[in-house]
């Protein structure tokens, strides 16, 4: 399948004109335009700017008001609940870590739980911006419903993603990101969107048998039958620990939706707006000692994971984070690689809203 080199400045520029004319206000389409072209910029084209068709479905199915503004509902020193006002996610999320790592700054951490909210990209973009100021940063989002606890058959909990960002000396912050489902949804998106079967393991069918079969699975997912979906980190039943990933995914959406007293996911785009709720955490490492120092300690334990023996064949330990950051310094240098699909997919905005791609 043919792609396309595109520049970082070029995409986020051409996401942010197509956002305007979706109906977002200017900084609202900055922020999310940057969000998206992060994504890809890492080689997570599952949250990048091919989401853009996502987002203008959800404007066109009242779920997101691109010029809404979050209110704070709640707030004490630690911590805040803000209620998104079914605003778009970047612009919600933006808001309320902003305010998180202002909490740590003053006071040592920082927490805020929200509440009709919507999508809100890569949850490492958020928790990464604690950790560029000394701080552990944390980032969870419960998701529209795809998954299935243990035992059960019924989708009924999202991919429900965890993030947490530790600085280290000298390297990007160790950050694992991660659906507590097998797979995020995104990325059986990018399967069906390049025509591939998926793995098998990552979803089971109606009968609760496992499936590769992509474009069936998406079928599923958006019909009114609710069984069949996603599978918890560890599979089917107890045996490999799926029971550990659902227990994950659960604990997700009672700290988004339970503390922001929001919708779980099984209640999400219900009636007005999404409902996706979030969860945001900062925390000063000086509260522990000297941060230098750990930061210092950080990075020798890391080395030490790195420099550990390598499986046969394998010439490299990764440390989360690392192969995500290493691709945006090359997309940095020398542009970023779209599928066939999303050319197409920004070639047809570019001709709906008379904007010229550069590309």
């Amino acid at each position: 399948m043919a792609t396309k080199i595109v520049r970082y400045e070029t995409l986020k520029n051409t996401a942010a004109r197509v956002l305007e004319h979706l109906g977002y206000p200017p900084p609202h389409a900055e922020i999310t335009a940057e969000i998206l072209v992060e994504a890809d910029a890492r080689e997570v084209p599952s949250h990048g700017v091919a989401r853009l068709e996502f987002y203008e479905k959800n404007i066109k199915g009242g779920f997101a008001v691109p010029a809404a503004e979050p209110v704070i509902v709640h707030e004490t020193p630690l911590s805040l609940v803000v209620d998104g006002n079914n605003g778009v996610g970047p612009h919600v999320s933006d808001f309320t870590m902003k305010r998180c790592i202002e909490k740590a700054a003053k006071t040592g951490a920082g927490f805020g739980a929200v509440r009709n909210s919507n999508h809100f990209g890569m949850a490492g973009l958020w928790a990464e911006r604690a950790a560029a100021k000394n701080q552990i940063g944390m980032a969870f989002t419960n998701t529209r419903i795809c998954s299935i606890p243990t035992f059960g058959r019924q989708r009924i909990l999202g991919t429900n993603p965890v993030c947490f960002a530790i600085p280290q000396e000298g390297r990007p912050p160790f950050m694992v990101d991660m659906a507590t489902t097998t797979v995020a949804h995104g990325k059986i998106e990018v399967y069906e969107r390049r025509g591939k079967d998926m793995p098998l393991g990552w979803v089971v069918d109606e009968r609760g048998k496992g499936t590769t079969d992509t474009k069936a699975s998406q079928k599923l997912f958006w019909s009114t039958c609710p069984d069949g979906g996603h599978l918890f980190l560890g599979g089917e039943g107890e045996e490999l620990g799926g029971h550990k990933g659902y227990g994950l995914g659960l604990l997700v959406d009672l700290l988004c939706a339970g503390l922001s007293l929001g919708r779980w996911s099984l209640h999400t785009f219900e009636g007005k707006g999404s409902g996706i709720a979030h969860f945001f955490g900062a925390i000063r490492l000086d509260l522990f000692g000297d941060a230098a120092q750990i930061k210092r300690h950080v990075a020798s334990i890391l080395d030490e994971v790195r420099n550990s023996n390598k499986a046969e064949g394998q010439d490299r330990i990764y440390i989360h984070g690392e192969k995500e950051a290493e691709a945006r310094a090359r997309a940095m240098k020398a542009g970023i690689d779209l599928d066939e699909k999303t050319c197409l997919l920004l070639e047809k905005y570019g001709k709906q809203f008379g904007i010229p791609l550069g590309f």
